[in-house]
């Protein structure tokens, strides 16, 4: 058998770069549209201007390296000619993200008063989560051991709680960050409190049970606003799930056998669902269980 053997061609090195168009241009485009030059000119500081974040921004959503290396990115003619920059040194980065550290909360304000007044959302339903992020130090103020959701229950950690404009939107527009030991019942009222002025009365929050409980509920409807989340049961509700009646259901899903129940009170209503695909899935798996402990026990 003959075996041609091919010759690569060698390698020319060249000044030519490479650059996302797109992402510079999406930068471009909503920094108009939100009118983030204003916002940032207002923070302008001894001959500093904020809005270099342009570029760092199209940097970040492209490469996102070092503020070094953005620096010596950005400092090339063909990026400073598109996003109509001045060259600068890499220090000017490091001033900048100072600068809006200092000013954060009167920017992000800033920022989401144009977002809600440019859009001018009919619907302000948002969903609520809360969760843990690990921390590799020990000087970090809010940094406390806790229940763990970053699958580090042996290092401190510091809650955060996001707040998200719902379907059709998803768009996060808050975060609130707590200490670590700080359990989503107490974080709930720091993460809806954050957001609640920017919603229409009427809006539905939407979050977990962990953050369920009667305090945390009448903050919502003292605001006007109506609540959507998983009910921590007790024994009525027990004998409810325990007497749940397929031919009396209201079939939901026909595809995925799907039923439900809606039990109406004074203040509030509650749904109980059905899944026949979900309850054969928990059989099998709890077979596969016992099989094991009986293999076990052989």
């Amino acid at each position: 058998m003959n075996i041609t053997k091919q010759r690569a061609f060698p390698t020319i090195p060249n000044k030519n770069i490479c650059v996302s168009i797109g992402s510079i241009l999406a930068v471009q485009y909503f920094y108009e549209k939100l009118n983030f030059c204003d916002i940032f000119s207002n923070h302008k500081s001894k001959g500093l201007d904020l809005n270099s974040l342009i570029g760092l921004l199209s940097y970040k959503l492209t490469d996102n390296f070092s503020i070094k290396e953005a620096g010596k990115w950005l400092n090339q003619k063909e990026i400073l000619d598109i996003l109509n920059l001045g060259s600068f040194h890499e220090r000017v980065l490091y001033r900048t993200l100072e600068l809006l550290g200092r000013n954060k909360e009167e920017i992000l304000c800033d920022i989401l008063d144009s977002f809600f007044s440019t859009y001018g959302f009919e619907e302000t339903n948002i969903n609520l989560d809360w969760t843990s992020i690990v921390l590799h130090g020990t000087k970090a103020n809010l940094g406390k051991f806790g229940y763990s959701r970053d699958h580090g229950p042996d290092k401190l950690q510091r809650t955060v709680g996001v707040s998200e404009l719902a379907d059709p939107i998803n768009i996060p527009i808050e975060v609130t960050v707590n200490k670590g030991n700080v359990l989503d019942l107490e974080h709930f009222s720091d993460t809806f409190n954050q957001v609640k002025s920017r919603l229409k009365k009427g809006s539905l929050i939407v979050f977990d049970k962990g953050a369920n409980n009667k305090d945390n509920l009448n903050l919502i409807l003292d605001a006007e606003m109506d609540y959507l989340t998983s009910m921590k049961l007790n024994k009525s509700d027990d004998k409810i799930i325990e007497n749940f009646d397929l031919e009396r259901a209201e079939l939901i899903d026909s595809k995925k056998c799907i039923y439900g129940i809606k039990i109406v009170k004074l203040s509030t209503i509650k749904y109980f669902y059905f899944s026949e695909s979900l309850q054969k899935k928990q059989l099998e798996v709890k077979a596969r269980a016992a099989m094991r402990k009986l293999q076990e026990e052989k």
